[in-house]
């Protein structure tokens, strides 16, 4: 039997989510806490090593949070049942925080640092550095719960945080725009100069590592 979702089937998910518009907006408000929380954890941390060591590992911090349009797609590619709970337990990426470091090694230890609090659990970790996808995307994916606190109850929600340098969004921005450019057919060739490119940035961001490093290690002049 086919279960995927049926043209009529997504009408009626998106006029439920039209008559429930309360409880979907009370369900998107548990999103947007678990972003200011793992926002505020990671602006935290960098503050303290500025104080620290005098450098801020991280550049700048991104957030979105899924649209309906775009909830209501996933939960048709994921073919999962169309009400909240099922979208909890299966879609992990509702709420989204890009993190852009300075330098290779701050992917790692922003990481570290935010993984090993105690109230953030983390689900699942993909290595698209060490591994990168065969188009050449490299990224630090991962996917942690934070526990909301609400008036009368406790709710932990997933939060999907990609790490990466200033380097490797700069790369994934333009092959974001060519996965998406359904208007234009975009060929092979094309496909490979962007892969090409991918290695030449990896190659830059670790000799700016090196660079850094050795910056760090120079003794200061009198």
């Amino acid at each position: 039997m086919d279960n995927i979702m049926s043209d009529k089937d997504m009408e009626i998910l998106q006029q439920t989510f039209k008559s429930n518009i309360h409880d979907y907006k009370s369900f998107m408000q548990l999103y947007k806490a678990g972003i200011k929380e793992i926002k505020t954890k990671l602006e935290i941390l960098d503050d303290e090593f500025k104080v620290r060591y005098d450098y801020n590992p991280i550049h700048h911090i991104e957030s979105r949070l899924k649209t309906p349009e775009s909830l209501i797609e996933k939960i048709k590619k994921k073919n999962i049942e169309t009400n909240f709970k099922s979208i909890r337990d299966n879609i992990n990426d509702i709420a989204g925080i890009r993190v852009i470091c300075n330098y290779k090694n701050d992917i790692e230890r922003i990481a570290n640092m935010l993984i090993g609090q105690d109230d953030v659990k983390v689900k699942y970790i993909r290595d698209y550095i060490s591994t990168p996808k065969e188009n050449g995307y490299r990224s630090l994916h991962i996917v942690v719960e934070i526990p909301i606190y609400l008036a009368e109850e406790k709710t932990p929600v997933p939060v999907e945080i990609q790490i990466r340098t200033i380097a490797m969004d700069f790369w994934a921005s333009l092959e974001h725009k060519l996965r998406y450019k359904a208007d234009c057919n975009v060929s092979p060739e094309l496909k490979q100069r962007l892969k090409i490119c991918a290695e030449a940035i990896y190659e830059v961001d670790e000799e700016m590592q090196a660079i850094h490093n050795e910056l760090d290690n120079c003794e200061r002049k009198d």
